[in-house]
């Protein structure tokens, strides 16, 4: 439809080109002017129509007006017969400075055009970098350049690869012209694609031969050249972006050192010492039945403050790597037993399901240290679960492994905190103020099951709950 459309203006300016020079011939006609005259009159007038329309309305113009200038002009007047050689001469000198002029003119327009295309992109791709110069982290680094060179470039769409996290990015539903596995494909490659039929243009994103990604834009498409800087300036965007989080992570990393050591000095030596001396003072007191309310509160929270300590120590010996392990045959199902005993105060009021086999058998581990685990994970689901809400232990065998997990129905944790809910001092955004705690539960427990080399994840979705499940080597067979 649109080359149909194009055809047909094409021939009405082609034909508006002949009328113009009818005119001009038939205008002089009525005037007492010599053939010089007519000619760079035509000739004006085909440079004109060249500026406007272009080469091939030009091209038209001057057959038409060399046609014209022969039969009015040229004796014998009236006919296309030419009687002085002089006259064929000047015929064709007028034919070929008509054509060359207007190439002349057709190219300087095309020019003209061209470099008011480059300018607008240049300002384009100006604007997009003022942008790019504002993000700070590769994620949010990627949602911007996306969204930005649909806005700025007039796309109908854009999709971007980003091959370190193995995303990718879109700008909207129509996007989906391009495919993920397109776009990994188009990472591997070099240079710039594009397909005008589809509408549709490709460019890897590497920056010093290493590939980071791949661009993909719908149209309307922008040069090649454009394409080329737009891929040059993302990489570039990303690779400052990350060069920003490092420094982040490491700044984040140096005061979290800090952190560690004031709070190894200030619990471990001032605190764990006299905690022991409250500890037995109180367990007296109570044994006398005196201030038994009040006693029971101090009790309860030395008991917190000591758990406290322990946990600082703990973190101490996970990270001087000083933790020996003692492992042998550990029942799971007694294990669970315990740590249910343990808790089950806290957990009145919540209806607790087990789910294992009875045949499971025992694990190859630390048993107090796998407790501590397990009291983690529990004390975990309390504190960031509704009070009432149920709480579901599972063990089974996988393999050679047996996957311990626990299970809540509280809020779930948010995408982006899911990689790091397993810190040091980590806390999540809902509960950074609202629970206690000091953010260092989850990480001792990581550094348990890692000692053992097993490892320990989480599967959660907000709304939904929590799964913490972590894995132990299987011992053999239940012993009878």
């Amino acid at each position: 439809m649109s080359t149909n459309r194009f055809a047909g203006r094409a021939v009405l300016r082609s034909g508006a080109a002949v009328l113009l020079v009818l005119a001009i011939l038939r205008f002089y006609q009525f005037l007492p002017v010599n053939n010089t005259t007519v000619a760079l009159s035509l000739l004006l007038g085909i440079l004109g129509i060249s500026t406007w329309w272009g080469l091939a309305e030009a091209t038209v113009a001057s057959v038409a007006a060399m046609l014209g200038f022969n039969f009015w002009f040229l004796p014998p007047v009236g006919t296309l017969t030419i009687q002085d050689p002089q006259n064929w001469v000047a015929l064709l000198a007028f034919m070929v400075t008509a054509v060359t002029a207007s190439q002349l003119s057709a190219r300087a327009r095309r020019r003209t055009a061209e470099a008011e295309t480059r300018r607008v992109e240049i300002e384009r791709l100006y604007a997009l970098l003022q942008a790019m110069l504002f993000t700070g982290n590769a994620r949010k680094t990627i949602r911007e350049f996306v969204n930005r060179v649909v806005q700025v470039f007039g796309c109908e769409a854009a999709a971007l690869y980003y091959h370190p996290a193995d995303e990718v990015v879109r700008s909207g539903p129509e996007s989906k012209v391009v495919s993920d596995h397109d776009l990994r494909a188009v990472a591997e490659t070099e240079g710039v694609t594009i397909d005008a039929q589809r509408g549709l243009a490709t460019a890897a994103v590497r920056l010093g031969g290493r590939p980071l990604g791949s661009l993909a834009l719908i149209g309307p498409l922008p040069t090649a050249q454009s394409v080329r800087a737009m891929v040059n300036l993302v990489a570039l965007a990303l690779e400052r972006a990350r060069a920003l989080e490092d420094a982040s992570h490491a700044e984040a990393a140096r005061q979290s050192e800090v952190l560690k050591s004031a709070l190894l000095d200030a619990l471990a030596h001032d605190i764990k010492t006299p905690l022991t001396s409250i500890k037995a003072a109180v367990g007296n007191l109570l044994r006398g039945n005196t201030e038994r309310d009040l006693l029971t509160i101090i009790d309860e929270e030395a008991d917190r403050l000591n758990g406290l300590a322990a946990e600082v120590i703990a973190m101490a010996r996970i990270e001087a790597g000083k933790m020996h392990l003692e492992k042998g045959p550990v029942e799971v199902m007694g294990l669970v037993t315990a740590v249910l005993q343990e808790y089950a105060g806290a957990l009145q009021g919540r209806a607790v399901k087990v789910a294992a086999r009875e045949d499971l058998p025992p694990a190859e581990a630390d048993g107090e240290f796998v407790e501590q685990v397990l009291k983690q994970l529990v004390e975990n689901a309390l504190n960031y679960s509704p009070k009432g809400s149920p709480v579901t232990i599972s063990a089974e065998q996988k393999g050679a492994k047996i996957v311990i997990g626990v299970a809540d129905r509280g809020p779930g944790i948010e995408e982006n905190e899911r990689g790091r809910i397993f810190e040091k001092f980590f806390r999540g955004r809902q509960h950074r103020f609202s629970t206690r705690g000091t953010g260092m539960g989850l990480a001792i427990a990581k550094g348990i099951v890692e000692a053992h080399g097993e490892r320990i994840w989480v599967e959660s979705e907000p709304g939904e709950g929590s799964v913490f499940y972590f894995s132990l080597a299987a011992g053999g067979d239940k012993k009878h």
